[in-house]
């Protein structure tokens, strides 16, 4: 590196200037009042932890995604947190240990190795909400609003949300009797819904043809509400869980609609994002021309069993900093009040009372270069006989 280009960071690796900057922080303080007033508290877990805990629960998916650093106090391994969530879990199970449904929210910066999409960054300021210790359909649908009016308070006001559940295949998977080795190589085939591929697996693993057409039929499920009655008639010699999900699914999405309107749902019963711990509905918010989620969330019950308490557990979260991107919102710089530079007691009292109100007061330094619109102040503090006023400029 030369000293031509100190000042390049690493690819994914952004810094927010000062416009933006207050536009993020303004965003942050209305989306945590927000959720105050939902009922969730606010958890500020650490930028590093001991790896084996921060790849507990959730975090066996994020190993790849995580920088792995030595302690130089114990020699240990440490990872840089990629995503919060399985730290907001350990701090549940692990120090809150409630009874009641125990409602958290979080908003910090994350780092990933790679980026997880086109462009995307590798240090996204994330936000997100959780609800624990309760595993009815009415958990799912709170949060799933709090996802809604999140997106709404940063900007964005065209979006859908795409509803799929884990359960539909993962008790599909437990009827066929298929093994460990089987489910990976299904779950692959599903997530590019290769569906030749698909086809000579059936064949391959000589599965009954009732237990094919089902498995063989999920990359179709996908649309709007009539995938609830194609799925009722494919899958009607399934399993009472497989049923079960589906009826949970529909649900949800019904007391969604009664709380929430003009949002458009499509549903995907071959959606597996996060398969490995979602255990119920997964969710996520789509916007036009944008290739990855904006927020994403579902259900991930006994997430804290690593840290001594399993409980029901749902949540979402969402990078700020892509949110306001998305948005189209501009971030405005603040203009203040520009002062003379003066050793007069009575002009530090009358500023500190502006300051006191809220007011950005800059002062004019000895000697500076740049007047009251370069310091980008649009009022100026006069001397009017014996008193200090400010006067438009």
């Amino acid at each position: 590196m030369t000293l031509n280009n100190r000042w390049v960071l690493p690819e994914g690796i952004e810094e927010v200037l000062p416009a933006q900057a207050m536009q993020l922080e303004g965003l942050r303080r209305n989306l945590i009042d927000m959720y105050t007033s939902w009922g969730y508290d606010l958890v500020m877990p650490p930028l590093v932890e001991y790896l084996e805990s921060l790849l507990s629960g959730t975090g066996h998916d994020l190993d790849l995604q995580t920088f792995k650093i030595t302690d130089q106090l114990t020699g240990r391994m440490m990872g840089i947190r990629a995503d919060m969530t399985p730290q907001v879990a350990r701090i549940e199970a692990h120090h809150l240990k409630q009874n009641t449904p125990t409602r958290l929210c979080y908003l910090g910066t994350v780092l990933h190795t790679r980026p997880q999409g086109f462009s995307a960054s590798r240090s996204p300021l994330q936000i997100g909400a959780e609800l624990y210790g309760h595993e009815g359909v009415q958990s799912d649908v709170e949060i799933l609003c709090l996802m809604v009016e999140t997106l709404k308070l940063t900007g964005m006001d065209t979006f859908y949300i795409d509803l799929g559940h884990a359960g539909i295949f993962r008790n599909l998977v437990n009827q066929a009797g298929l093994s460990v080795e089987q489910e990976n190589q299904l779950f692959d085939v599903l997530q590019r819904k290769a569906k030749p591929e698909l086809a000579e697996l059936m064949v391959e693993w000589k599965l009954n043809k009732s237990m094919a057409n089902m498995l063989t039929s999920l990359p179709d499920l996908n649309g709007g509400e009539e995938v609830f009655d194609k799925a009722t008639k494919i899958f009607s010699k399934a399993d009472k869980a497989v049923i079960a999900a589906i009826n949970n699914l529909q649900e949800i999405a019904s007391q969604f609609k009664q709380r929430v309107a003009n949002i458009k749902l499509h549903y995907d019963l071959s959606e597996l994002r996060g398969y490995n711990y979602h255990t119920g509905v997964i969710f996520a918010a789509y916007a036009a021309g944008q290739g990855q989620a904006i927020a994403q969330g579902g259900r991930y019950d006994d997430i804290g069993k690593d840290f001594g308490m399993a409980r029901p557990a749902t949540g979402f979260s969402a990078d700020l900093k892509m949110l306001v991107s998305l948005s189209g919102l501009k971030g405005k710089p603040v203009l203040g009040i520009f002062s003379v530079d003066s050793h007069e007691p009575a002009l530090f009292e009358f500023i500190a009372k502006l300051r006191a109100q809220g007011e950005r007061v800059v002062m004019a330094l000895p000697e500076q270069q740049g007047d009251a619109h370069a310091m980008q102040c649009d009022r100026i503090i006069v001397k009017d006989g014996n008193n200090w006023t400010v006067q438009k400029i």
